[in-house]
């Protein structure tokens, strides 16, 4: 016969529980079946010891006077000198009613004895404190049908189980050190897959988008969480490669006319010479041009950066990049002074994670006056990149607004630059796409200070 196999979480919690039943119910039987005190028949091999000495007894007292006087005799013959308390014969008749006088206690649970039994016909056993009582067997003593009794002190231990479940503490450590690996394996049987679910998420989180055919194993439950996710992560990514081909459709449809734009221009110019409106449109279509390519480079960042996940150190990363913006920023007659890089490691997309570095780092330089500093600090697994410049600044009221695709700053730090708004937006979707933070806010220089800070390996 097959088992049944329990798939589903539910399945397992209630094989657990019909087990854990199965088990106590076993152990209650065995208890009952092993209970001396409860009524049970006696041994093949003790109905014969008992039949062998009511014979004896039969043979020695069948004619005797007095039924009283040979119970006497009998007792304190079995006890004897060195047998104090060690066993009691007792009679009655066959109705079940007790013939001669003995020990009160002892009495009383003959009474009992015969009391539970429901039938006279077949020797059995039960056990009152420390008392054993046996029989009955049917004897002819002093010229009467009686039947025979005896009780004896029990000097042994109680079964193991019995000693359980009359002492619950022991029986609760029990039933713990036999509840507890299945518990374990249960947990341990839930949360795996929701481990594999949340490392995935995370996957996911960090731009990764990945299907996990883990995911789909385990109870029924999770492999539907599991097959929901994937289905999630294979809808984002047909989306994301949809975007990607409208993306450079428009691309080329742009870019198509606008190089046509560019060689009439060039054209007219060489027919009818150099003119402000020619120079305009020329620069306007530059312009325009520049726009699509930082455009384009928004959109690639936000849809490949998962493709690429590398360990680097933070040396490799931008120790090369600072230190071309220190002589570029010399050239300018600017000065730009950097603190010591740590020595950690981050896990990510190298291209953005310098791209993202150098646009703060060349917009300090462009924007600043005289001076620009660059610092790094690690605290725990963080580590935080602050550049700063001492020029014009940015507003308050726009300090947030500056991470937006397009948006142009009102004041004269943005308004002469040509910069089509997309600098710092592509910053900050680098930057969030490696579970960073980005911050703007006024420098103690007096420009723009700009702090990245980006999770490190532990």
């Amino acid at each position: 016969m097959r088992l049944p196999k329990f798939s589903n979480l539910y399945g397992r919690i209630f094989a657990i529980f019909w087990f854990t039943m199965l088990l106590v119910l076993i152990a209650v039987l065995l208890v009952q079946d092993s209970d001396p005190r409860q009524t049970h028949r006696i041994q093949q091999n003790n109905i014969e010891r008992l039949s062998s000495f009511a014979e004896h007894l039969e043979d020695k007292y069948r004619h005797d006077h007095s039924i009283d006087d040979v119970l006497s005799r009998v007792n304190r013959k079995m006890k004897g000198p060195n047998k104090e308390g060690k066993a009691m014969v007792y009679f009655s008749d066959l109705s079940g009613n007790l013939i001669g006088i003995n020990g009160r206690m002892q009495r009383r649970a003959i009474q009992n004895f015969i009391t539970s039994l429901e039938s006279l016909d077949k020797p059995q056993q039960r056990l009152y404190g420390r008392f054993m009582v046996v029989g009955p067997m049917p004897v002819t003593i002093a010229n009467q049908h009686v039947l025979l009794y005896i009780a004896g002190e029990w000097d042994q231990p109680p079964p193991f189980l019995l000693q359980l479940f009359d002492q619950p503490i022991r029986l609760l450590l029990l039933v713990m050190f036999i509840s507890t690996p299945l518990l374990l394996w249960l947990a341990y049987a839930l949360s795996k897959p929701a481990r594999l679910l949340e490392n995935a998420a995370r996957r996911v989180a960090n731009g990764e988008f990945v299907e996990d055919p883990n995911l789909e194993k385990g109870s029924s439950e999770f492999r539907e969480a599991g097959a929901a996710f994937n289905q999630m992560v294979l809808a984002i990514n047909q989306m994301i490669s949809g975007h990607q081909r409208l993306l450079s459709d428009i691309s080329h449809e742009l870019r198509s006319p606008l190089t046509r734009l560019r060689m009439a221009n060039a054209l007219a110019t060489r027919k009818q010479g150099e003119s402000a409106e020619l120079t305009r449109i020329n620069t306007e279509a530059e312009r325009l041009e520049k726009m699509i390519s930082e455009l384009l480079e928004l959109s690639r960042m936000q849809v490949n950066s998962h493709q690429v996940r590398e360990t680097h150190s933070a040396t490799t990363l931008w120790e090369e990049i600072i230190a071309d913006a220190q002589f570029e920023a010399e050239q300018k007659e600017k000065s730009l002074i950097y603190s010591q890089m740590p020595n950690c490691s981050i896990t990510g997309n190298p291209n953005l994670l310098m791209s993202a570095i150098e646009n703060i780092v060349r917009n300090a330089i462009h924007y600043g006056h005289t001076s620009i500093r660059v610092g790094f600090t690690q605290v725990n697994n963080t580590l935080s990149i602050c550049v700063e410049d001492d020029g014009d600044g940015v507003p308050e009221a726009e300090l947030t607004d500056i991470f937006r695709p397009f948006y142009r700053v009102s004041t004269a730090r943005d308004r002469h630059s040509g910069g089509a708004g997309l600098g710092l937006a592509i910053t900050e979707s680098a930057v969030r796409q490696h579970n960073g933070t980005i911050r703007a806010e006024k420098s103690v220089l007096g420009g723009l200070k700009i702090t990245i800070t980006l999770p490190t390996e532990a």
